[in-house]
């Protein structure tokens, strides 16, 4: 396309030029207005296809791909290792802000990691998670609760059966993520691991569902989300469950979120880490 061309939509887009003004310059590029009309679609498709395409790195292959579920096809970002043929596979599951870069780029850590690693996205059912998320509350209040947790027991089933996993799946999350990464716990028995971070815990007459091990991170300034471990703990107990509870001591919930620096704490979010991988290594590879 005709740099000129795409400087000038490019000014369109960001509110330096008006629409009028835009077609008027672009029509004396092109050599009339009909042909500007005629351009405009094709401008406008190649911007969507472009915020489509995932910002490529040079180890691993990324992609938006959709998989089957309860309300239809679900968005998912895709990252995955580029040499190799089977990876364990994890779900990476979003916070309350819906499938944002920050998400992305965790799911690409994953995949830096060894792991074939999907990120789906919650509102794919409402059209997914909007550019601006400054209402994106408002959307999540929408969601069936139910069938939300279907869509993500959805991903395990993709996940086991697709060509490029060895089968084995790990789930991990992060605030609202943790707490549906527990629920894919008690819903998915071919879940084989699950690492909730600082989320809701299940019911405890739920916890006997879980067959996976469960590793659970904690913020300790995090007084909500933390009151609920004493009975979560005791039902992984009762029920006999493989569990590991790490509470980090001066980190407040989303300590791993480092696109928030208000929340963000790095001592706490590289050991969380670091202790998630092996722990998806220990259970997933061998």
């Amino acid at each position: 396309m005709n740099k000129e061309i795409n400087e000038l939509y490019s000014n369109y887009k960001k509110g330096l030029d008006s629409r009028r003004k835009f077609i008027k310059k672009l029509a004396i590029i092109t050599g009339s207005s009909a042909a500007a009309m005629a351009l405009l679609p094709v401008l406008e498709y190649n911007e969507t296809r472009a915020a489509d395409l995932p910002e490529q790195e040079p180890d691993l292959i990324t992609e938006f791909i959709k998989y089957p579920a309860e309300t239809g096809e679900m968005r998912a970002f895709l990252a995955r290792p580029k040499k190799g043929g089977k990876f364990p596979a994890v779900i990476v599951i979003h916070e309350n802000r819906g499938l944002v870069p920050h998400i992305q780029d965790v799911t690409k850590r994953m995949a830096k990691e060894g792991f074939l690693s999907i990120a789906p996205d919650a509102l794919s059912p409402l059209g997914g998670t909007p550019e601006d998320i400054s209402n994106v509350g408002e959307m999540f209040k929408k969601l069936d609760n139910d069938k939300t947790i279907k869509n993500f027991v959805a991903a395990v089933k993709y996940l086991k059966t697709n060509p490029l996993s060895t089968g084995k799946v790990g789930c991990t999350g992060f605030c609202w993520g943790g707490g549906m990464t527990n629920q894919v716990a008690v819903n998915s028995p071919d879940l084989d691991a699950a690492v909730p971070y600082y989320g809701m815990q299940p019911s405890p007459a739920d916890v006997e569902k879980i067959k996976a091990p469960i590793m659970a991170h904690y913020a300790g300034n995090d007084e909500r989300i933390d009151a609920g471990i004493p009975v979560f703990e005791e039902a992984l107990k009762k029920y006999k469950k493989d569990y590991k509870i790490f509470i980090y001591e001066g980190a407040g919930h989303a300590f791993n979120n480092d696109s928030n620096p208000e929340r963000y704490n790095e001592q706490a979010a590289k050991l969380a880490w670091g202790r998630t991988i092996a722990f998806f290594k220990e259970k997933l590879k061998s």
